[in-house]
């Protein structure tokens, strides 16, 4: 388990005195950089290990709380213990900046919340994040910086709307989210069938060390039982029927309702989204040009292409 600072990070003791670190103060400056510059904690902290930067001696593990705490921490402007490093106008701008966010995040609806949560990038699995941007107009983007950039600026409106068509579609037809996958399978690996050949070659010599072969079975039985996979879906999918079960179509998001059937919100960067239900089974709806509406099965999912959502050019 990782140690606990004595100092704040940026700073260590030389000739018995506080004094700064200089890796560790290009660390900070980057840190506050980087969020005046509009990047996310999590996207921080994730630059901090990928440059091996650590923030305890014995650990390059990095979080979104441990970048907070360094951009609140006002010892980095000077105190008499403490030496200076970094500007007061620049730690102003970024605490500014960090109580805008937390004041409209603590506004954001229930609704978009409860999304939040649950919504990736289809294309490289990273959490969305959601940001405001000058005219005070939501945008979504994914946190990983290496991704690619959204295609159309996705609102809170179209991120619901599709996850309120995707319910309503199951609710309307149970079929939709049937699947088809066995309750269990096992599929021996190469490793397994080599134990399998040896316990038998064992066993059939005239000279049988009985300790030993009791241990390579011990040992097949183990292999045998890793391989082994469990799928829960058809009681997920027997879940998602009874909370759905005569339930009326939704004119609102059902917070609750989401909970229970909702496993991931899945937002790929051409307006395309997928809601992946808790058996596996996933509701596309894909935003066209020709607005057209149809049903169709994919992926061992379903495809639900929605009408009536219109999506902005992301530079709008």
């Amino acid at each position: 388990m990782p140690k606990n600072r004595v100092l704040p990070f940026g700073y260590c003791m030389r000739n018995g005195e506080i004094d700064t670190e200089p890796k560790e103060v290009y660390a900070v400056s980057t840190i506050f950089s980087e969020y005046l510059k509009g990047s996310s904690l999590l996207q921080i902290a994730k630059l901090m290990e990928s440059e091996k930067i650590r923030y305890t001696a014995d650990s390059e593990k990095w979080n979104k709380n441990m970048v907070k705490r360094i951009i609140e921490n006002e010892r980095y402007l000077g105190t008499d213990k403490y030496p200076q490093i970094i500007d007061e106008n620049i730690f102003k701008q970024a605490n500014e900046k960090r109580v805008r966010k937390a004041t409209a995040l603590n506004l954001m609806c229930d609704d978009v919340q409860a999304v939040r949560k649950l919504t990736y990038c289809a294309e490289c699995g990273e959490k969305l994040f959601r940001k405001t941007n000058g005219k005070g107009r939501e945008y979504w983007s994914c946190s990983n910086p290496g991704c690619f950039k959204f295609e159309y600026r996705l609102t809170d409106q179209m991120i619901i709307g599709a996850v309120l068509t995707a319910l309503n579609s199951a609710i309307a037809n149970s079929s939709l989210i049937e699947c088809e996958n066995e309750i269990s399978a096992y599929s021996p690996t190469s490793d397994i069938l080599r134990q399998q050949n040896e316990v038998n070659r064992m066993t059939d010599s005239p000279l049988v060390d009985f300790d030993r072969v009791k241990a390579e079975i011990f040992r097949l039985a183990e292999m045998k039982y890793d391989c082994c996979t469990y799928n829960d879906s058809l009681q997920k999918t027997a879940e998602i029927k009874a909370v759905l079960k005569d339930h009326e179509q939704l004119n609102t998001l059902d917070i609750g309702l989401l909970k229970n059937c909702v496993n991931r919100i899945l937002i790929s960067h051409y307006c395309t989204i997928e809601v992946e239900l808790i058996n596996g089974v996933k509701i596309k709806n894909t935003t066209e040009k020709n607005n057209s509406a149809s049903i169709r099965r994919e992926n061992n999912g379903r495809n639900s292409e929605c009408e009536n959502n219109s999506c902005e050019n992301a530079d709008s």
